[in-house]
C-alpha cells in the first residue's frame, strides 16, 4: 500500500529512518532493563529470566498507558519550520543525525556497565542538529533550537535525580524507625518472606511500566516525526479529526476572533470569552491578540476552501504550523494573565488535529521496547545491584528505590515531561544507600556521574557533526 502513494527510493528511506528508531528504543530496552530488573533480582525476590520476561511484558503495556504527551514534547523541542519543511531529505538527515548519535552514547555506556540516561542522549542528539541546522545557514547556534522546550525538559532532567536520590534517603530514613531495614538476601539463598517479595515485585512492575509510558513514547514521537516528513499527506495531521473535529474547530475559531476581536475594543471586561486575571496587563493584549486573529483566519480560509480530505502536502503541513503558532500565542495570552478558560474546548479540538499517533507506530515501538527488554540487562544491572554503595542491595533499599523511581516516572507521563529512568532508579538507589549508612563507592559514583555530565554534550556534538557532514554529502 505504501509503494502505491510513495516512490520506491522514499519507502527505502522510510524504512531505513523507522528501522534506526526502533534500534533506538531496542538499545533503550536492553540498557535500561537493569532499573526494573536490578532489585528484584539481587534481592532473590525473582529468578533473573523472570524478572527480565515480566519487565519486558510490562514494558510493552506501558507503551500503550503512557498515552502521546511525552512523545510531543520531543516533537517539540525542534524548532517547526525544520521537522515541518516540507524538505523529506532535511527531515530524515535531522533523523538520522539523532538517532545514531544516541545509539552509539547509549550502546557504548552500556557495553562498560555505565547506567547513563537515554532520555538524556536522544535529547543531546535533538539540539545537536538544531544547532547544526542553524550554523548551516549562518545563523547563531541559539537560532536552531527551541529553548523554551529545552529549558524546561532539562530542568526535568536536571532536578530528577537529586529528587530521587534525597525522597529515597528520606524514606528508607522513616521506614528504618518501624522495621530492619539492612535484611539482605545475601544472607540466604531462599527468596525473601511473601510481603517482601510482593512488595518488591509489585514496585519493579510499576517502573517497568512507567518507563515503557515514558521512554516508549519518545521511540512514538520519532517515528511521527519520520512519517511526517516522508509522507505529509498522510501524516501531517490526524484524519480522524479532520472528519469529526472540522465543524465544531470552525466554529470556535470564529468565536475566538470575535471575542478577542470585542476584547480589543472594549478592553479587558467581565463577561467576554478572554477573562483577565488580577495580574492581566491591558496594554500588552493586543498584539498578542491581532496575531491570534490573524493566525485563526488563516486556519479557517484553509480548512473551508477545500474538504479536509482533499488537502495537499502543502497545505496541511502549513495547518500544522499554524495551530501550533496559534497555541503559542495562547501561552503568550496566559503568561500576560489572561485566563482562557471558555477557550478549553478549542484548544483541544486544534491539538488533536496534530498531537496523535496511529495504533501500528505504538505497536512497533511497544515491540522494539519489550524484546529489548530481554537481552543485555546485566551489564548495567551489576552496577546498580553492587558498585553502588559498599554492601550489596538490601530488601527495603530495592523496594524504596523503585517505588520513588515509578512515583516520579509516573508523574512525569503524566505531565507530558521526559524524564531518565536511569536517573530517577540509581540516583535513588545511592540515596538508600547513605540513608542505610553504607559509604558510596566513590570511584563508581563519580564514573556514574561523568557519564550523566558528557551525554548531553557528546550526543549534541556527534548529531551536530553528523547533520552537518551529512547536509554537505548530500546538498541539502
Amino acid at each position: 500500500m505504501l509503494a502505491q502513494v510513495i516512490s520506491e527510493h522514499s519507502l527505502l528511506l522510510l524504512l531505513v529512518a523507522v528501522g534506526i528508531a526502533c534500534l533506538f528504543e531496542f538499545i533503550n530496552g536492553f540498557h535500561d532493563t537493569a532499573n526494573s530488573v536490578a532489585t528484584v533480582i539481587y534481592t532473590r525476590s525473582l529468578r533473573p529470566s523472570q524478572a527480565v520476561l515480566w519487565s519486558a511484558v510490562c514494558n510493552f503495556i506501558g507503551v500503550f498507558a503512557g498515552g502521546i504527551s511525552v512523545a510531543m514534547g520531543i516533537v517539540k523541542l525542534l524548532p517547526m519550520e525544520l521537522i515541518a519543511s516540507g524538505n523529506t531529505a532535511l527531515t530524515l538527515i535531522t533523523v538520522f543525525s539523532m538517532l545514531i548519535a544516541s545509539c552509539v552514547w547509549n550502546f557504548a555506556t552500556w557495553y562498560i556497565g555505565l547506567p547513563a540516561s537515554s532520555s538524556h542522549a536522544l535529547i543531546g542528539g535533538l539540539i545537536g542538529v538544531g544547532v547544526g541546522n542553524a550554523l548551516s545557514q549562518g545563523l547563531p547556534a541559539s537560532a536552531g533550537v527551541n529553548w523554551t522546550k529545552t529549558m524546561e525538559i532539562g530542568g526535568s532532567l536536571l532536578i530528577s535525580p537529586l529528587l530521587g536520590f534525597s525522597i529515597a534517603a528520606l524514606a528508607l530514613f522513616l521506614l528504618s524507625r518501624k522495621v530492619d531495614v539492612r535484611a539482605s538476601a545475601d544472607q540466604s539463598d531462599s527468596p525473601p518472606p511473601l510481603w517482601t517479595r510482593l512488595t518488591l515485585i509489585g514496585s519493579s512492575t510499576g517502573v517497568s511500566l512507567a518507563h515503557g509510558s515514558n521512554d516508549g513514547q519518545k521511540g512514538v514521537g520519532l517515528i511521527m516525526l519520520i512519517l511526517i516528513a516522508v509522507m505529509p499527506a498522510h501524516f501531517a495531521l490526524s484524519p480522524e479529526a479532520l472528519l469529526k473535529n472540522q465543524d465544531a474547530t470552525l466554529s470556535g475559531l470564529a468565536s475566538l476572533e470575535s471575542s478577542l476581536l470585542k476584547h480589543i475594543a472594549e478592553g479587558p471586561k467581565n463577561g467576554v470569552s478572554l477573562v483577565p486575571s488580577a495580574h492581566a496587563n491591558p496594554d500588552l493584549l493586543p498584539e498578542s491578540a491581532k496575531v491570534s486573529i490573524g493566525i485563526s483566519r488563516e486556519i479557517r480560509e484553509t480548512l473551508l476552501k477545500a474538504n479536509a480530505s482533499t488537502l495537499s502536502s502543502e497545505e496541511k503541513l502549513s495547518l500544522r504550523k499554524q495551530i501550533y503558532s496559534l497555541e503559542s500565542e495562547f501561552k503568550k495570552l496566559e503568561k500576560q494573565g489572561y485566563a482562557l478558560d471558555s477557550l478549553r474546548s478549542l484548544r483541544k479540538n486544534l491539538v488533536g488535529f496534530v498531537e496523535y499517533s496511529p495504533w501500528w507506530v505504538l505497536v512497533i515501538v511497544a515491540l522494539s521496547l519489550g524484546l529489548g527488554t530481554t537481552v543485555g540487562w546485566k551489564r548495567v544491572a551489576e552496577t546498580l545491584g553492587e558498585k553502588i554503595g559498599s554492601g550489596k542491595m538490601t530488601y527495603a533499599q530495592g523496594a524504596v528505590s523503585q517505588t520513588v523511581a515509578m512515583g516520579m516516572i509516573g508523574a512525569s507521563s503524566l505531565v507530558g515531561v521526559p524524564v531518565s529512568t536511569t536517573h530517577c532508579l540509581s540516583s535513588g538507589i545511592a540515596g538508600t544507600m547513605v540513608a542505610s549508612g553504607y559509604q558510596i563507592q566513590k570511584s563508581m559514583v563519580r564514573s556514574i556521574g561523568l557519564a550523566w555530565v558528557l551525554t548531553f554534550p557528546v550526543t549534541l556534538a556527534l548529531s551536530c557533526g553528523l547533520f552537518l557532514l551529512l547536509r554537505s554529502l548530500t546538498g541539502v
